[in-house]
């Protein structure tokens, strides 16, 4: 159509989308590709790109739930965790978009006289939708990095119920663990509110819980919570860390979990709340409809996985067969309508009657005989050609003829 983007523009412009904002991914493509297009030319075709891709992946769902394929293998160790991240809708609303984030378990390093475990190969999926939704669609992420066979896995994360719902669903023997930062907030929690907020008592009375913590476990930590929330029960919300940390005890068991060497921190989570989420969506006077946030969180997913190779093509083939759905409604849409009464067929034209004969002597006869098919065409003895010279030279019998006469 007149004033489209040929394929390579489209792509460099989508991606251009991905990365900044629109205004800015339209100034980029006229300053390397020399081609000038719009900032809602760059809205729209960005959008439209990612809703393609939204439409494959819920589509690869479908056939997973269907077909039930085999999982590919998965690496000996995997680390999984899940997060959420507000970001801003048009009306001054705030939605959540739960990310997940799956990276493989790297051998322990030591840094700063302590072993710490890193996690490498990240990948991402994440939408702006409810828990059971998010819990399905995650499927086509979890099973293309091999969650199902992984040799083991293991869940770090804040302790949040619909995310332990999520590991159950999608690796049940997955080991829990609670992110160390996490426990340390509740445990803070408490000490700032009996020493008060600041103070120097309530600092090292929490790097001295935090240390047994990490390296003798939760028994001790939890007795000294205990002893100080009961002596501040008139500060009801002590006793909700307490419960918290409670309810979590055997997630904290942190020296074994780091002598089997998994990390005990969500960092690589928090990390990707940041880079796929925040870094695009949450710009200074950024606000979305809510429609269009799951493309934008799509394309994300697909640049910081560095799939785009991969993808790109996916999303083209989709947004084809769409327009060839658009232009068959509007074939359709085209077409006479059918008869209103059910049953009712339009009848043919009737055919005009043959015009009659002429009687004027000039014509045929329109009682001379039929000739056959086969036979040459004459004209009658009364036709007019008969009396032009050149129809009377035609016509005349030869000089052989008329001997045969006489």
């Amino acid at each position: 159509m007149p004033g489209a983007l040929t394929p390579s523009l489209q792509e460099d412009l989508v991606r251009l989308g991905v990365w900044m904002p629109f205004g800015r991914a339209a100034q980029e493509l006229a300053h390397f590709r020399h081609t000038v297009v719009s900032r809602p030319t760059a809205e729209r075709l960005t959008e439209a790109a990612g809703a393609a891709y939204v439409v494959v992946q819920t589509a690869e769902v479908g056939r997973l739930e269907r077909a039930a394929p085999e999982a590919p293998a998965g690496p000996a160790k995997l680390f999984l965790s899940a997060d959420g991240a507000m970001v801003p809708l048009v009306g001054g609303e705030w939605a959540e978009v739960k990310t997940l984030v799956l990276g493989e378990v790297q051998p322990a390093e030591l840094e700063k006289g302590e072993l710490v475990v890193h996690t490498q190969q990240h990948s991402y999926f994440s939408r702006l939708t409810d828990v059971e939704t998010f819990q399905r669609l995650a499927l086509v992420e979890t099973h293309r990095r091999g969650v199902e066979t992984a040799g083991a896995v293991a869940a770090v994360t804040d302790g949040s119920e619909w995310i332990q719902k999520f590991v159950d669903h999608h690796s049940y023997r997955a080991v829990r663990i609670l992110d160390f930062p996490h426990a340390g907030e509740h445990i803070h929690a408490v000490g700032q509110a009996h020493w008060g907020e600041g103070s120097a008592q309530a600092q090292a009375w929490l790097a001295e819980q935090l240390h047994a913590l990490k390296h003798r476990g939760p028994p001790s930590v939890l007795s000294a919570v205990r002893c100080l929330v009961g002596e501040q029960q008139e500060h009801h919300e002590l006793a909700t860390h307490l419960a918290y940390l409670e309810k979590r005890e055997a997630h904290m068991q942190y020296p074994a979990f780091q002598a089997a060497g998994w990390p005990i921190g969500d960092g690589a989570v928090e990390s990707a709340n940041k880079l796929v989420v925040e870094a695009r969506l949450k710009g200074s006077g950024m606000h979305w409809t809510r429609e269009h946030v799951d493309p934008m969180l799509a394309l994300r997913n697909i640049v910081c996985n560095d799939r785009w190779d991969e993808a790109w093509p996916q999303i083209t083939t989709c947004l084809r067969q769409q327009a060839q759905q658009q232009r068959m409604a509007r074939h359709q849409q085209r077409r006479p309508a059918a008869p209103s009464q059910p049953g009712l067929v339009p009848q043919p034209s009737p055919v005009p009657p043959p015009p009659a004969a002429s009687t004027s002597n000039n014509l045929p006869s329109s009682t001379s005989p039929p000739k056959s098919s086969s036979d040459p065409w004459r004209p009658p003895a009364n036709h007019p050609w008969r009396h032009m010279p050149v129809g009377r030279a035609r016509f005349r019998p030869s000089s052989k003829q008329a001997d045969a006469k006489t």
